[in-house]
Parts: structure tokens; C-alpha cells; sequence
């Protein structure tokens, strides 16, 4: 055979591979139940002997997952938890003594104490209505607790119960006024003046009344909370305080989302949320002294900063911004064991600054030991919120406090001296921390980090001053370790790009080798040989290194077009080592290579994992680098994997719908074709405490809004579009992509349609609608992407 017969034979093979590359997935079977995966573990726990572990699973493939439990004795195998035993358990949110030899919990009305050694339970005392937070106090022969509103102090040897505070709902009753008329208190004045016996008389049963009122009991204090709900009541360990909370709630304008497949056959309205531009709700925290009868609040006026304008204002030449105290969120005190120090998270509401104060419980006044500003937003793993989480604690020495900060650009562990103020970093370095907690002796810190790499989590041990991290689990990917109460054992729920989670024990030491306990893949699940994608970094425009997931065909099936996936939240994590909450997406993207589709899965801009500057990436401009990574993802796979410029779609849900929009609107040089599901498409529509951090206030700060919200830039689209959207979305409300469908209409806009899902809110449940939507996500690149022999 002639050299060119037998290129010409070549390619016709080549041509006929090409145009029928073909995979035993389809989209109808990846987006069935998830059931047909198999029964993955999830939310494990320990009994409190560390002889047994409970967890979620579904072996049985019921409706819902159960509890079940597995015993570390050899050869034992998964149990499902009987009902008996389920009503049997302590719950997981009882409080343990100092000593941690009990647990302290409610249920149904009681208290019951459970002894950690003998494993005995016993009752306190049945009030028969709801008791809240039952606690043991320093004295741990006393525990406090709420009811009905109020706290009360337990004697546990004697049993004597004590109410501490006197709280009343409602205002305070008005002293009654005598309200005369000008004629009768004129009357009454002159007829006191004229006749001397009357008004002696008068004088006399005055002075009586007020001579018996001194050898009568006052009336006891009662506190008035005039219409604000109290949370977070809490007594001081050393009984001479109580601390609570104070809410007042905001009223504002809820959108109403209609629901047209109600099951009575009506359209009904679901109260949903509001609009970005909140009124806040004011939290007051207020000290109860027992000493005083009395309540005081607590200022925040002197705080640091508390008058700061933000930077944003400098682009506003023309307002009149004002310096004067900002609004903020307070959280409950943590109280040192001892009772002799209290801490406080304190956020300002526009989330520009986070206080960590010493709460002086007598004189009710704050003093800052910690201040974190951020010109962006306040955020990060371990930080906290508004009401409080995040990491903060004392250490045993009851003059140490912990915490986490983003002060070095990435959220480490510090602890500060409260009696001299001396702050020390016990981690650092280009990494993330995150639930750190102490051992049970008080003399280690247990952690994960994702010092190995920012798409790893490991469990480390270190000791309580600072020093070197030993890191404890071996297994490549997410390791999420639950240690037993002897924390002699770590169970591991364990995954890895492309192997679902499993539960895994291992000894907790360095070296030692953890054990696969579930094996819940299906056959049908392993019968495909998932892909492990590459964990690339490419180059952006501004020099940054953009981490990404990489999916690349064989040679023989790549058809010249690519798929560039962006996953939802923003502030999420995708380009990394273990199983992805985005599965289905991920078992999309195998079935796209399949067909000889270059997949890129980009952790642009404002995702987590990568520390502050990346978080914050996208403040003010959402649209902005978190795009241009997307175009330089684009880029990369035409310079290096064979891609061809106009053989580009770009898709993504929620945040990455946002994105698609945005792509295809201001980038349609770069992408062809696009789909946008459950897209926020103006965000001064979406809601305020995720939208203000990020472009703070539309009314304050036009701009970030305009320059961030696609339905400004949808004359600039070309291409093809798809959008799909949920009707009953109460997170992006179907209103979204309503108002751009008809800005397009307007626009006389063509190549764009829209695919709505009557029954489905923000993130689907049926198969039916996930099948539906990505049929047509397929189709749409298959129709334009690929020529017409590709198809």
C-alpha cells in the first residue's frame, strides 16, 4: 500500500473514531437517585467508652439513611441501631464536667446526670415543661440551667433548687400618674391651704404609710426585656453573674415566591427571604449582678476603629460620609473554668472588623485584646460569625485564650495572654487551620490543616504552647477524624478524588496503618473506571497561579472542544484531592471526556482553600478576576491540550451560573456557548449576608453592584445560552432569570432559551429534573461546539 493510501486509511479510522466516540455513562444514569452508587458513611460519633462507632448509612437503600453502629472487635460487621437503643443514647450535645468523669443533659423536661466510668444515668429533677443548657459551674456539685426564661441553680447533694434572675417578657408596668385636670388640682391645693385639720391629717397618713413601707420587703428586682427575645443566658462558673442577650428583630420586605404545584391544587406564595440592604437586628449583651440586683449594658462606644469609615468610600467624592459609632454584632461570653474571666466575639456589622474583648463582669465594660481589620470582609476557616462560632476558648491555665485570624494573609491558630496581652502564632505558614480542639489532659492540640497541599486535609498533634505538628493520618485526599474519648482510636471517614467516602479506623499514633471498616460502592458503581483528574496550576493574567481540575481525553477520542465547569458558592473548594460534594458534575465531566471533551474545573478567585488575598479576591467585582480566570483557563487549554479557539462552553449552578452569564456577555470572543443554571443575575436581589460582605451595601456602594450583576452586560451576548432555574428557588428566586429574560426580549436578543423546573428549589431533588437539565446541557455543547461528523 502506497504511504498516502495508508494515511488517507488512517484518517478515515481516525475520522469514523472521532465521530462516534461513544461511553457506557449516559446522563440518565449518572442522574438517577444517588442511591445506585451504593451507601456511603457520614456523621460519626463514638460511644463514651471508645468501644464502638455510630454513623449514617444506608445498606438497605430505605428511604433515608438510619443510625448504625460498628464494634472495634474483630471480624464485627455495620448493626443497624434499634429504636430502643437510638432513645437510649446521651445526646451529642451534652456538656462534660471539668474533670470529664460526667455529662450533663435535658430531655423532655428532665435533667439527667451520666457517669462516664460506671456508665450509670440518673434523674435530677422533672420540671415537665423545656429545660435549656444545663451546665456543671465550677462547684461541679451544682449545675445551672434555663427554664421558662430564667436561670436556676441545682444543689445536687441536697437537691435544692434556686431561681437566680427574675426576667419578664413584655415592658416594664408605668408608674401610675395621677393625671388631674387644671380645675381639680387647683381645687385640691386651695382646700389643703385653708383648712389646716384636713391637711394634717393628709400629712399624717403619709408619713404613717411611708414609716410601715421601711419594715416591709422590697420588691425583688424583675427585668424587663420590653419586646427582645433573650438568648444565651448563661451563669458565671462562679454563680455571681448571669450574661444574656438581647435580639431585637428587624422587620424587613420578604419576597413572596409562588409555588403553582402546591398539592391543594392553589397557587400558594412562600415567604422567603430579603433583599440585600437589611435593617439589622440589634444584639445587646447585658451583665445580671446578682450582688446589685440589677442589669447593665454593655457598650461597645470605646472599641478601636468602632468609628472607621470603610476604604470604598474614596470613590464617592461627592457624598458626605460621617464617622460616628458602627452597629454591631455581639456574641455570647466564654467563661474561663474558674469564673474570673469572660471573652467576647464582637463583629461589626458592615463585617469589616472582628473584636475578641475581655468582658470585666462587675463594672459590665469591654476591653479589646484582638483586633482584626479587613478592608474586604471578615471571614476565613475558624473566624466565626455574628452570633459567635468559630474558634475561641481558654486554655487550662484560665489566663490563655485561643482563637483563629487571617492576620498573616492565611487562618491560623494563636493564643493570647489576657493579664499582659502577649499574642503568639502556634501554626503559620501558606496553609489553612481548621477545628483545632484540645486533648483531654489539656496538654496537646488536635487539628487539621491542609499543610501538604491545599487539596489535602490531615490531622496533626501538637503541643499546647506551640511546637511541631505530628501529623497522624497517611491517606491521600480528606481525612475527617473523629477521635474516641481515650483517644486511643481515630475514625476516619476518608475519600479520595475519584472513591467515595468509606469509614476507616486507625490507632492514634504516627505510624500507624488505618483499616477500611465500609465498602459501599456499588457493582454498578465500580463497574467504570472514574477518572482521577489532574490538579493543575495555570498562569492568570496578573501572574497569580489558578489551581484547577483538568480532565483530559485520550488522544485518539479528543475532539478539539473543551468544557469549563464552575462550581457554585463562591467561597468553595473543588480543585482538590477527595470525593466532591459537586459528584454529580464530576460524573458529568467523566461522560465529557468520554465524548472527547477537555474538562477544566477552575478554583478561581473568591474560592476557599488558598487564604485571604484569595478569598477576597473578587471584593467589589464579582465578575471580575473570578472571570478572568475562567478566559485564562481558556487559554491554557488552547496553548497546551489541543483545544481550538471557538470549541469553548463554559457551565456552572448558582455562583457558576452567575459566571457562565457574565462569560458569555462580556467574553464571547472566548466562549461560544454557555449554561447558566440557577443564576443570580442581580445581586442587588440576592440576600445581604453573603452580598454585603462582598460589595457591601447597593445604596452605599453602587458601583460594586453595577460593574458585579450580568443583567447590566446583557447586551453584550453573543453565542448560545441556556438557563435554567428552579421555580420554587428561595435562595435565587426564579425572579432572576425572569427580569433577564426579559431584558434579552427587549435586547431582540437570539440562540438563547430557558428550561424552568415547576417543583425544584435551589438545589434539585428529583431525577427527573436533574436527567431533563443536563440532557439539554449536553446537547447544547454537542450542537455547538462540535462539527457536524463529531456529533
Amino acid at each position: 500500500m502506497k504511504k498516502s493510501q495508508f494515511l488517507f486509511a488512517f484518517l478515515c479510522l481516525l475520522s469514523c473514531h472521532y465521530a462516534f466516540s461513544q461511553s457506557i455513562l449516559s446522563v440518565e444514569k449518572i442522574m438517577k437517585d444517588p442511591k445506585w452508587m451504593g451507601s456511603f458513611p457520614s456523621d460519626v460519633q463514638w460511644d463514651d467508652k471508645g468501644q464502638s462507632i455510630y454513623f449514617k448509612y444506608n445498606p438497605e437503600q430505605n428511604p433515608a439513611d438510619s443510625l448504625y453502629k460498628l464494634s472495634l472487635l474483630p471480624g464485627a460487621i455495620p448493626e443497624k441501631v434499634s429504636l430502643a437503643e437510638l432513645k437510649s443514647l446521651v445526646p451529642r450535645n451534652a456538656k462534660t464536667n471539668i474533670a470529664k468523669t460526667k455529662k450533663i443533659y435535658s430531655k423532655d423536661g428532665e435533667i439527667f446526670i451520666y457517669d462516664l466510668n460506671s456508665g450509670n444515668r440518673s434523674s435530677l429533677i422533672n420540671l415537665g415543661d423545656r429545660i435549656s443548657n444545663p451546665v456543671f459551674l465550677a462547684n461541679e456539685n451544682k449545675v445551672a440551667f434555663e427554664f421558662s426564661n430564667n436561670l436556676y441553680l441545682l444543689d445536687i447533694p441536697t437537691g435544692k433548687l434556686q431561681k437566680v434572675t427574675r426576667i419578664q417578657n413584655g415592658n416594664r408596668p408605668k408608674e401610675k400618674e395621677e393625671k388631674q385636670a387644671e380645675r381639680e388640682k387647683w381645687l385640691h391645693e386651695d382646700n389643703l391651704g385653708l383648712l389646716q385639720v384636713v391637711k394634717e391629717r393628709k400629712d399624717k397618713a403619709e408619713k404613717s404609710k411611708e414609716y410601715n413601707e421601711s419594715f416591709s420587703d422590697k420588691d425583688p428586682f424583675t427585668f424587663y426585656t420590653e419586646g427582645k427575645q433573650v438568648i444565651n443566658l448563661q451563669l458565671s462558673p462562679d454563680e455571681k453573674y448571669a450574661t444574656l442577650l438581647l435580639v431585637g428583630r428587624a422587620e424587613n420586605k420578604r419576597t413572596e415566591v409562588p409555588d403553582y404545584t402546591d398539592a391543594s391544587g392553589y397557587t400558594t406564595n412562600l415567604n422567603t427571604r430579603s433583599k440585600v440592604g437589611d435593617q439589622p437586628q440589634t444584639i445587646e449583651l447585658a451583665v445580671y449582678n446578682f450582688a446589685k440586683d440589677t442589669v447593665v449594658f454593655v457598650t461597645t462606644d470605646s472599641l478601636p476603629g468602632i468609628k472607621e469609615l470603610p476604604d470604598y468610600v474614596k470613590d464617592y467624592p461627592e457624598k458626605t460620609w460621617e464617622e460616628k459609632l458602627r452597629k454591631v454584632a455581639i456574641a455570647a461570653p466564654v467563661y474561663s473554668n474558674d469564673g474570673k474571666h469572660a471573652i467576647v466575639n464582637i463583629r461589626a456589622n458592615d463585617n469589616k472588623d472582628r473584636w475578641i474583648t475581655l468582658l470585666d463582669l462587675e463594672s459590665a465594660t469591654l476591653k479589646s485584646v484582638d483586633r482584626q481589620r479587613d478592608e474586604a470582609w471578615i471571614a476565613g476557616p475558624g473566624i466565626g460569625w455574628g452570633f459567635g462560632g468559630g474558634t475561641l476558648g481558654w486554655l487550662p491555665d484560665n489566663k490563655h485564650i485561643y482563637f483563629q485570624s487571617e492576620e498573616s494573609g492565611y487562618s491560623h491558630l494563636y493564643i493570647l495572654d489576657v493579664t499582659t496581652g502577649n499574642k503568639k502564632a502556634l501554626t503559620s505558614g501558606k496553609f489553612e487551620v481548621f477545628d483545632p480542639f484540645l486533648s483531654r489532659n489539656g496538654k496537646y492540640w488536635y487539628l487539621t490543616t491542609s499543610e501538604v497541599h491545599p487539596g489535602e486535609r490531615h490531622f496533626y498533634m501538637m503541643p499546647l504552647m506551640g511546637g511541631k505538628m505530628e501529623k497522624l493520618t497517611t491517606l491521600t485526599g480528606n481525612n475527617e477524624v473523629s477521635l474516641s474519648p481515650d483517644e486511643k482510636n481515630m475514625a476516619i471517614l476518608y475519600s479520595y478524588s475519584n472513591q467515595p467516602t468509606e469509614l476507616f479506623i486507625q490507632a492514634n499514633t504516627p505510624k500507624s496503618q488505618p483499616r477500611q471498616l465500609t465498602f459501599g460502592q456499588s457493582d454498578a458503581f465500580k463497574s467504570y473506571s472514574w477518572r482521577d483528574p489532574q490538579l493543575v496550576n495555570f498562569k492568570a493574567a496578573d501572574g497569580q497561579m489558578v489551581p484547577a481540575r483538568l480532565y483530559v481525553p485520550e488522544a485518539i477520542n479528543n475532539n478539539g472542544a473543551a468544557v469549563i465547569f464552575v462550581h457554585g458558592a463562591g467561597y468553595l473548594q473543588n480543585a482538590h484531592k477527595w470525593w466532591s460534594s459537586y459528584f454529580r458534575e464530576y460524573m458529568f465531566h467523566n461522560l465529557l471526556t468520554d465524548l472527547g471533551y477537555t474538562v477544566l474545573d477552575i478554583d478561581y478567585r473568591g474560592s476557599a482553600g488558598y487564604g485571604r488575598d484569595w478569598r477576597t479576591g473578587i471584593y467589589r467585582h464579582m465578575g471580575g478576576k473570578d472571570l478572568s480566570d475562567q478566559v485564562d483557563g481558556a487559554k491554557f487549554l488552547m496553548e497546551n491540550h489541543g483545544v481550538k479557539p471557538g470549541k469553548i462552553g463554559i457551565y456552572g449552578g448558582s455562583y457558576g451560573g452567575f459566571i457562565t452569564l457574565m462569560a458569555l456577555f462580556n467574553e464571547a470572543e472566548t466562549f461560544t456557548s454557555g449554561a447558566a443554571l440557577r443564576s443570580v443575575t442581580d445581586w442587588a436581589h440576592y440576600n445581604h449576608g453573603y452580598t454585603a460582605n462582598i460589595l457591601n451595601e447597593p445604596f452605599n456602594d453602587p458601583i460594586a453592584y453595577k460593574r458585579s450583576s450580568p443583567i447590566y452586560f446583557a447586551e453584550g451576548f453573543k453565542g448560545n445560552l441556556l438557563i435554567a432555574h428552579g421555580m420554587i428557588d428561595v435562595n435565587v428566586h426564579f425572579q432572576d432569570v425572569v427580569r433577564l429574560a426579559q431584558r434579552l426580549i427587549e435586547l431582540g436578543k437570539d440562540n438563547w432559551e430557558m428550561a424552568v423546573y415547576p417543583v425544584e428549589d435551589h438545589g434539585f431533588v428529583e431525577p427527573s429534573s436533574w436527567t431533563d437539565e443536563y440532557k439539554r446541557v449536553l446537547k447544547l455543547f454537542n450542537e455547538t461546539l462540535l462539527e457536524e461528523n463529531e456529533k
